[in-house]
């Protein structure tokens, strides 16, 4: 029951984590309509993206059972938790619907894209569990609906909010590569405390990787606006 909780907890951090981007997805593209139909764009964009979304991680769950492709997995949320810490705005190239069909292709589509990263993880964490996924789903979807935007704010006063989610997506993968078939069966045999250790070790090499990368690119970004401002003299 305890690990059955924790697995909840762990799907529910993921998907809030994860989802902050869905928010500024959906008022970029509903920017131009009218107050009336942003409403009924929010509401209809969100609900199709959360269908595709279901629909996607039980898909995702039924791959993972593949041998390898937990490890494959694994990699990739590896690279999404970096990624999540360097900061990559992803969403800032998207642009406004003229009318409200536009709006809601644009809310569904670019959450496909990004839901890659929320699918993997939430797969990941429940381990074939389908009771957690549609549990944790049905937490977490009204959290990211009406409380994204209070969260993204939470995020960017706490940045220590984003460090534990991406730590929790690098521990995430860990356990993805351990619960493989293949892999975790020759770990067992050989050196059963990997089980353990691994997860624990790629949560710290995403923190360490993810602020290195991020120092990295403000100091890029700073020497150019430096560059930039020396020309323009």
């Amino acid at each position: 029951m305890t690990e059955f909780l924790l697995s909840l907890l762990q799907i529910i951090i993921v998907n809030i984590v994860l989802s902050g981007d869905n928010a500024v997805v959906i008022a970029l593209a509903c920017r131009n309509l009218s107050p009336e139909l942003q409403k009924k764009a929010v509401f209809w964009g969100s609900f199709g993206a959360i269908g595709l979304r279901v629909i996607l991680t039980f898909i995702a769950i039924y791959l993972l059972k593949i041998p390898l492709v937990q490890v494959v997995g694994g990699l990739l949320l590896i690279w999404i938790a970096v990624k999540l810490l360097k900061g990559e705005d992803e969403d800032s190239h998207i642009g406004g619907g003229a009318n409200m069909m536009e709006a809601l292709k644009t809310i569904i589509f670019a959450d496909l894209i990004m839901s890659l990263d929320n699918v993997i993880a939430v797969a990941g964490a429940a381990n074939g569990n389908m009771l957690l996924v549609l549990i944790g789903l049905a937490i977490s979807i009204p959290l990211i609906i009406w409380g994204s935007q209070l969260l993204m704010k939470l995020m960017n006063r706490f940045p220590i909010i984003v460090l534990l989610g991406a730590a929790l997506l690098g521990y995430t993968a860990g356990e993805m590569v351990v619960g493989d078939k293949l892999v975790g069966g020759f770990i067992e045999e050989t050196l059963p405390a990997l089980h353990i250790i691994l997860p624990v070790a790629l949560a710290l090499v995403v923190i360490a990787v993810g602020n290195y990368l991020k120092r990295k690119a403000e100091k890029e970004k700073a020497n150019q606006i430096g560059q930039d401002h020396a020309e323009t003299l």
